[in-house]
């Protein structure tokens, strides 16, 4: 069964290129594209895709007040963010808002592949490059929610775990290389979660990389 995309960017020829290079592989279908998060919203009335790719900056609604709109309708639908490596603080905003994964606009296909895959399991993949850029922003913009953090550190199996699940491993792929239940990953995420102050696998990498858990 096909992976049916939503893409969602005000730019023409960016739509038309990743629905080229995304229909070029037989695993992936091309329901839908919309030039601003007003228009997805209408498309999500009527058909829902398996995954949205989707733009921070739009005119009429922004990338985040659509996901802020979805997360309200209660569509559990994975997004992944289009960017660029000038929407430093919108990276931050957008991994909050539980953003499965980010990729560059002139990412090569390998990387758009992956991905989408990833987010389809459930899981949460950063690139390097974004890794990268979110090591630079500056400590002000990025606030981390200090009632629910108790300041403990992680494990050293907890590091290993936090830094897979940032690579796109999956819990049963975590599980098998460290020899045991996948249940037991799944609580070891929770108390990472409690751990860092977040509640969401993208918010739990994006914070453990800023406090140096995860190196590049």
């Amino acid at each position: 069964m096909k992976t049916k995309l939503l893409i969602v960017d005000d730019h023409l020829l960016v739509r038309e290129g990743l629905k080229l290079i995304l229909e070029a592989n037989e695993s992936f279908e091309v329901i839908g594209e919309a030039q601003n998060g007003k228009k997805a919203l209408d498309f999500l009335e009527y058909e829902l895709p398996d995954v949205i790719l989707l733009d921070l900056k739009m005119p009429i609604m922004s990338g985040l007040e659509t996901m802020d709109q979805i997360k309200t309708r209660k569509l559990e639908i994975p997004i992944i963010i289009l960017t660029t490596y000038n929407e430093d603080n919108l990276m931050i905003k957008g991994l909050k808002a539980g953003a499965r994964g980010y990729l560059l606009k002139d990412t090569d296909r390998y990387n758009l592949y992956r991905t989408i895959e990833s987010a389809v399991r459930g899981e949460t993949l950063i690139q390097p490059e974004i890794m990268e850029k979110l090591l630079h922003i500056n400590d002000a913009s990025f606030s981390i929610n200090n009632d629910t953090m108790n300041n403990q550190q992680l494990s050293k199996k907890e590091i290993y775990i936090i830094t897979k699940v940032a690579k796109g491993y999956r819990n049963k792929e975590i599980a098998f290389e460290l020899g045991i239940a996948e249940r037991t990953v799944k609580s070891r995420l929770t108390n990472i979660y409690n751990k860092l102050g977040v509640n969401s696998r993208s918010e739990a990498v994006s914070v453990a990389i800023k406090q140096g858990y995860i190196g590049l």
